[in-house]
């Protein structure tokens, strides 16, 4: 028979980690590009608690400005640092000192032809991606497309990470907006809700086996 002792701490531990995860969607509701964090629900992953990333889109914020840019459907921008590429939906994009479109960290923008180097702000960038400098297009951004969110891994400041195969991906840019954030604050927080009453039958059948535990010491001390 499984220690009830150890159970509960796995079914206490499985809350902690489910609490934290809905902590993160809700510090990030107003940032642009995040990507809700989800338990898979399964009969047999109850205790593991994996997760998954929410691919659905978040609204539409426009600002008007030429080098945000949001993605609507399936699809990431590709961010280089160094030698390491990462995914993202957050496209707030500028021109450094050297001309290269990059993130608000610095990040070097891809597009099909490795770093994005641009002679101004002033271009239009169409729905397919084709950035274009007047009539010239210079090159068009590398949208790549993940089609399981259990294979992504969130790294933090809106850059994610994928274990599995990437493609193409057929993506509509808007210029000039941004993606809000996709969390979903009644889903969060009817989440908030269930994790409270599942605490509460927790600290219930701690109590429970503690007043169990007690009433047989007692009885073993009256016996001996």
């Amino acid at each position: 028979m499984t220690d009830p002792i150890s159970a509960i701490a796995r079914y206490l531990s499985a809350d902690v980690r489910a609490l934290g995860t809905l902590s993160q969607n809700v510090a990030n509701l107003t940032t642009p590009g995040f990507r809700a964090v989800q338990r898979v629900e399964s009969f047999s992953s109850t205790l593991a608690s994996p997760t998954r990333i929410d691919l659905h889109d978040g609204a539409l914020i426009h600002t008007g400005r030429a080098l945000d840019l949001a993605l609507q459907g399936p699809g990431f921008f590709q961010v280089q640092n160094g030698e390491q590429t990462y995914l993202t939906r957050s496209g707030q994009f500028k021109v450094d000192v050297d001309g290269q479109l990059v993130d608000s960290q610095g990040r070097a923008v891809l597009g099909k032809n490795g770093p994005i180097t641009l002679a101004h702000e002033a271009v239009t960038i169409s729905e397919d991606g084709s950035i274009h400098d007047g009539a010239t297009v210079v090159d068009q951004l590398a949208l790549v497309d993940v089609a399981d969110g259990t294979q992504l891994q969130s790294l933090g400041q809106g850059l994610y990470a994928s274990s599995g195969a990437i493609a193409e991906a057929q993506s509509k840019v808007h210029q000039g907006a941004l993606e809000g954030s996709n969390v979903d604050p009644g889903h969060e927080m009817v989440r908030l809700m269930e994790l409270s009453r599942h605490a509460g039958s927790i600290q219930h059948a701690i109590s429970t086996y503690h007043a169990t535990l007690v009433a047989g010491i007692d009885q073993i001390g009256k016996s001996s």
